[in-house]
Formats: C-alpha cells, sequence, structure tokens
C-alpha cells in the first residue's frame, strides 16, 4: 500500500494553487485539491478579470465622447448595468469551466469543498481525511473592514462586482489600487463618486509623481477625493447610507464600499493547532522554497507574507513544482515586477520609485516627460499624460520606469524585460523611437529633473 493518498494535496485552486496542482501532475506526481468556492479563485472568479470588464465597459463613455471630434455624430447611448453583469457572468462561467477542464485533463482530484488540515501529512474535506506527502496553502487572500460601527452596511469589491443595480452615489473607503479602480468603473458608468482615505494622497507605495498626478485626472472626471479624513459611524436611511466623517461631517449616498486593504485568506485552516507559523497580519511567512515553519508544508500567493500578485503566485506554484516533483530546485525573483493599476487613466510601474531609488543609492537621476496625448488634440479631452525614468546616476543603469495614461499597463511589460536585462539610460536613448506613439517617449527624455530641495 502506498504510504500516503496523494504527493501533493493543495487547499485553494485559485491561480497559484492550480498552478502548482497541474505542473506537479504533469511530471508524475498524484495531486489532489479542494475548493470551497469557485475553481478559478480571487483574480478569475472575483478580482482582476471581472474587474477589468468592468473597467472597459466605463471606458466606452469616453470613447462616445471622445468620437464628436473626429467628425463622429455621435451620442452617448444609456447604459445596461444587468446587461453588463450577465455578459460579465457568462465569461466568468466560461472561465471557471476552463479552470475544472484543465484540472480534470491534468489528472488532479477536484475536491470542492472547504479543506481543513490536521496535522503536517493530512487535509480533512468534508468529514474525511486523505493523508499526502507535501500540502500547499494556496488559500489566497480577503477584503478587509475596517472596525468602524455599521460597516456591515459596506460591500466589498467582492459584492461590487454583482450589485443589482448600479448606485446613483457611491462613497468608496480607501485609497489603494482597488478603490482607485472602482472609483473609474463606477464614475465611468454614471454615479457620483466619492474617495474616503485617511492619508494626504492615493496608492500608498507608488511613485509620488505619478499618483499625485492620477489624483488630478480624477478629480478633472468628477471623483471628490476626502483626504485626511476616517470615517466613524454608517447609517443606513430612507434612501441609502450616511456616512459620518471623525469631523462630524455627514456624507449620504446611495452605495458605501469599504477598499481598505485584503487580509491573508489563513482562518479556518487549522494552522495553529499544527504549528504553522503565522506573522502579525495574519500571512505565513515562507522560506526561498515556500515551505512553512512546518517541514511538509508550503504556501504560495496572497496568503504568504511576500508579494501579493497573480502572476507572482502562479510563478511560486510552479517554481514549487519543480522543486519537489522535477528535480529541478527553483526560485523566482521579486525584482523589476512590472504592475499596472486599472485606473481611469491606467498607471504602469517597474521597478524603484524615486523614493526607493534615493534610500538606496548615492546619485539618482530622473528624467520626466508630460503632454497631452495625440489623440486629445482632436477629442479635445483635457487629460496628459506624464512617464518618468529613474535612473542609478552612478552605473546610469535605469531602475525604474513609471507611467500615468493610456496603454501604460500594455508598456510595462515591454520595459520589465529591459530592466530585468539590466538596461541603461544609454540603452534606451540609442534605441529608435516608434513615431507617432506615446511610447516613444521613454526613449526620446534628455533633460534630468532637477532634485528635490
Amino acid at each position: 500500500m502506498a504510504e500516503f493518498d496523494f504527493d501533493l494535496f493543495t487547499i485553494g485552486a485559485g491561480s497559484g494553487g492550480v498552478a502548482a496542482s497541474r505542473r506537479a501532475a504533469s511530471y508524475g506526481a498524484k495531486v489532489a485539491i479542494c475548493e470551497g468556492s469557485r475553481v478559478g479563485g480571487t483574480c478569475v472568479i472575483r478580482g482582476c478579470v471581472p474587474k477589468k470588464l468592468l473597467v472597459y465597459a466605463a471606458q466606452f463613455r469616453d470613447g462616445f465622447e471622445d468620437a464628436r471630434g473626429f467628425g463622429w455624430d455621435a451620442q452617448t447611448p444609456a447604459f445596461d448595468w444587468p446587461t453588463l453583469i450577465a455578459r460579465k457572468n457568462a465569461e466568468i462561467d466560461r472561465l471557471n469551466g476552463l479552470y475544472l477542464s484543465m484540472l480534470k485533463n491534468s489528472g488532479v482530484t477536484l475536491f470542492e469543498s472547504f479543506g481543513r488540515i490536521v496535522d503536517p501529512h493530512t487535509v480533512e474535506v468534508d468529514g474525511k481525511r486523505h493523508t499526502a506527502r507535501r500540502i500547499l496553502i494556496a488559500t489566497g487572500g480577503w477584503p478587509t473592514k475596517p472596525p468602524i460601527e455599521g460597516i456591515e452596511h459596506a460591500v466589498t469589491s467582492n459584492e461590487a462586482l454583482d450589485l443589482p443595480v448600479l448606485p446613483k452615489s457611491v462613497l468608496i473607503l480607501g485609497g489603494g489600487y482597488i478603490a482607485v479602480e472602482f472609483a473609474g468603473i463606477f464614475r465611468g458608468l454614471g454615479a457620483d463618486v466619492s474617495l474616503m482615505i485617511r492619508g494626504e494622497h492615493l496608492l500608498n507605495g507608488f511613485d509620488d509623481d505619478i499618483r499625485v498626478a492620477l489624483e488630478g485626472e480624477m478629480k478633472k472626471r468628477g471623483i471628490a477625493i476626502l483626504s485626511g479624513t476616517k470615517p466613524t459611524k454608517i447609517e443606513k436611511t430612507a434612501d441609502g447610507y450616511r456616512v459620518t466623517d471623525h469631523l462630524g461631517n455627514a456624507h449620504d449616498v446611495g452605495l458605501v464600499m469599504a477598499a481598505t486593504g485584503r487580509h491573508p485568506n489563513t482562518n479556518g485552516l487549522g494552522l495553529d493547532s499544527i504549528g504553522v507559523t503565522l506573522d502579525k497580519a495574519g500571512a505565513i511567512p515562507v522560506d526561498e522554497w515556500s515551505r512553512t515553519s512546518v517541514d511538509s508544508i508550503y504556501a504560495i500567493g496572497d496568503v504568504t507574507d511576500r508579494m501579493a500578485l497573480t502572476p507572482i503566485a502562479i510563478a511560486e506554484g510552479r517554481a514549487l513544482a519543480e522543486t519537489l516533483f522535477n528535480d529541478t530546485p527553483t526560485r523566482i525573483g521579486y525584482d523589476n515586477v512590472p504592475t499596472a493599476v486599472f485606473s481611469i487613466p491606467p498607471l504602469g510601474t517597474v521597478g524603484l520609485t524615486e523614493a526607493q531609488a534615493r534610500a538606496a543609492h548615492a546619485k539618482v537621476d530622473v528624467y520626466k516627460a508630460g503632454f497631452r496625448p495625440m489623440k486629445h488634440t482632436l477629442s479635445g479631452r483635457d487629460e496628459r499624460i506624464l512617464m518618468k525614468l529613474v535612473v542609478d546616476g552612478d552605473s546610469q543603469r535605469v531602475l525604474g520606469c513609471h507611467m500615468m495614461g493610456m496603454d501604460a499597463p500594455e508598456m510595462m511589460q515591454a520595459l520589465g524585460i529591459a530592466l530585468n536585462c539590466g538596461a541603461t539610460k544609454r540603452d534606451f536613448d540609442r534605441t529608435i523611437a516608434l513615431h507617432p506613439s506615446t511610447a516613444e517617449e521613454f526613449v526620446l527624455m534628455r533633460e534630468k529633473s532637477p532634485d528635490p530641495i
């Protein structure tokens, strides 16, 4: 008889868990995976994919308005929220089916229920116990709500993707990427939108010039940003909700959305009883091989104390399978990872911010280009682009690329390759510009920005 039922048992069938399980099975491992929600995880079912579909929908308003400047006798048509949600749900159903097929075709055994770890080699699902040589935790993250009176009246990003009707007004608590993206969605689809943030600016951790520029563009679109403001109470009213802030001001809106971050989804896994260490935030610390404090248990993705991005979870999962089941020890790098915020307009970034670069390097050169994109010379839209290069003043290696404006996310994927190849400012300078394009400005910047005082 086999020593264990499975070689690998994965808890959580999101992008990372599925990637690890399929790769392990391809190398002959006997693999099981369990999922208490729909297979596909946060990104596919209630995160990146459905959110970006709604961003596309919100961008059509600009398209209809801009068309008039190009000779089209265009009128902004009526928008139907239920139609959008139904179409979005159909696509999510398709992707869910695709993930189910991928697991089946890979020979991975799927248990469609929640799993709990009983001991270092046993997972319990629906009262039945399964043994495994190794256990992988890939349960991702979950939205966090601030501890204020009446917070039960607020929705999170989970519910915001499936509202039965589009609210006329929305107050979003938080200033991170989820808050900023949903602000653009709701505003683009016709709602009045306010963001309530505790700090001075949105998007902590992003380059200061880029995030301040985005604030300006969002305000042009009619989004109110209530900085330095904290909510203290949410009440249900006859017409919607009333949010009272710490200054005693009341804000009456049709919907309150809490977008105040996410926390590692470790509750109910039984980790305390088996000795898996958690940090103060509830995340699972792991070593460079994704191993937890218990030798037979591993963790990847947003449930760990590393970088919370879907492609990172997938890369970690595949690296784990290579290490454990293909005799190819594999680690991934976390430098120069391109990221995007699908705000309106969007942000794209890779590498160090200016502040990070100045903290790590003795001399830093900064180059910026701000301009109105060609498209809007005819559309008449008052929207600008900001592009920025952060360069090591001694070696001239490009340390960071940052952009606010149309197509920024698409550009950052290619620029990520350049940074990972160690590109210098001279490499950028000697690259011939592709004209006319927005991207050409990244190879045309010549004048350094003055150093901050």
